[in-house]
């Protein structure tokens, strides 16, 4: 399969390697190997509501858990009949990636995973390498999975993964929704092995001799995610026993229940404290409608507003969220707050009104 299929302009594809890596058996001593068989249940599991006929893009890396969940989306499309398709998003951000990323490709191929490359460009002025690559990543994925018509998209993130992004959230201060971390589906991108851990996808790979690729930034303590990966997570474990991960992941499912459940009653409690616009393109709420609210609920619907004036939700903060709500629970006459996107909120009398802002005003 040619990578333009599945990527659009700009993609490049590896030539097929024959026979390679996901040739060897999965199965010792006529047992299939039970890091195999939990990632193909995952798989399994997670695309149920999938038909036979449909497209599911793969993101790979090349990594372990990338290369598992491949093999195991390979495996269970013979008995759905649904067309597995891998993406390989060259980030540009390394000598030798180009190469890196055919050599994935290929054995992809070997697989029986039609694949293909896609070059993107990652604004390195923004707002940091991370964040930058993964905007650029999700570009690239959404472009692919629009070019077949994908019914979704599966990403590779493991219970170890989540376990970091909850750790992260608390260094930043984070609320529920942020702490909640990766959900397992959100929107077309499904996360089928987030309850499974890094060692289940890398001994899957080994069961099926499967070659992987291992990204040098996942050892540079330069990242912060490492940083947790390597000395933090081992450091809790250490000193308060093994389970540290799985408890970090329980926590998030747990607080992303919450989080959901608050988010309706906000939407409802939005609802009631709205207003009649005065003007066009401002979203009017009532103040002594929202001063009723628990602060749970009035952080939400401030938040919710922000957003839908055009604030974006990547750099509102809780910070801004805070000066807002003091219009409302403070007012001392202020004259609003400048939030990102060019968004102004600001109190007028007894309402809180969000409305665009003019350049440089």
């Amino acid at each position: 399969m040619a990578a333009a299929d599945p990527t659009g302009p700009g993609a490049h594809a590896a030539p097929s390697s024959g026979r390679g890596p996901g040739s060897g058996p999965a199965r010792s001593h006529g047992r299939l190997a039970p890091s195999v068989a939990a990632v193909r249940r995952a798989v399994r599991e997670a695309l149920v509501d999938v038909e036979p006929g449909e497209t599911v893009v793969i993101a790979c890396s090349g990594g372990p858990d990338s290369m598992a969940l491949a093999a195991a989306a390979r495996f269970e499309s013979r008995a759905a009949g649904w067309s597995p398709v891998a993406v390989v998003v060259d980030h540009g951000l390394q000598p030798g990636s180009a190469q890196v990323s055919d050599e994935v490709t290929a054995r992809l191929e070997s697989l029986g995973v039609p694949a293909g490359v896609v070059s993107v460009e990652v604004d390195e002025d923004g707002p940091g390498p991370e964040a930058a690559a993964r905007a650029a990543r999700y570009a690239a994925l959404d472009r692919a999975a629009d070019g077949v018509s994908a019914r979704c998209v599966l990403l590779g993130h493991t219970r170890d993964d989540q376990a970091e992004t909850v750790l992260l959230g608390l260094a930043r201060g984070s609320g529920a929704r942020s702490l909640s971390g990766m959900a397992p589906v959100s929107g077309r991108y499904r996360r089928p092995l987030l309850g499974l851990t890094r060692d289940d996808t890398e001994q899957a790979c080994a069961a099926e001799r499967i070659e992987v690729w291992h990204d040098p930034h996942n050892a540079d303590p330069g990242f912060a995610r490492v940083r947790v990966r390597r000395e933090l997570l081992p450091a809790l474990e250490a000193q308060l026993g093994p389970g540290v991960s799985a408890a970090l992941s329980r926590t998030a499912r747990l607080l992303r229940d919450d989080a959901d459940a608050l988010d309706v009653f906000a939407e409802v409690a939005r609802e009631d404290c709205r207003t009649t616009p005065t003007d066009a393109g401002s979203e009017p709420l009532d103040v002594g409608c929202l001063q009723t609210l628990l602060p749970a609920l009035r952080r939400r619907v401030i938040r919710r507003s922000a957003l839908d004036a055009g604030s974006p939700a990547t750099d509102l903060t809780a910070g801004h969220v805070d000066a807002v709500e003091e219009l409302v629970t403070c007012w001392h006459g202020q004259q609003g707050v400048d939030l990102p996107g060019s968004v102004r909120a600001v109190r007028t009398g007894g309402t809180l009104l969000f409305r665009a802002r003019a350049v440089g005003g």
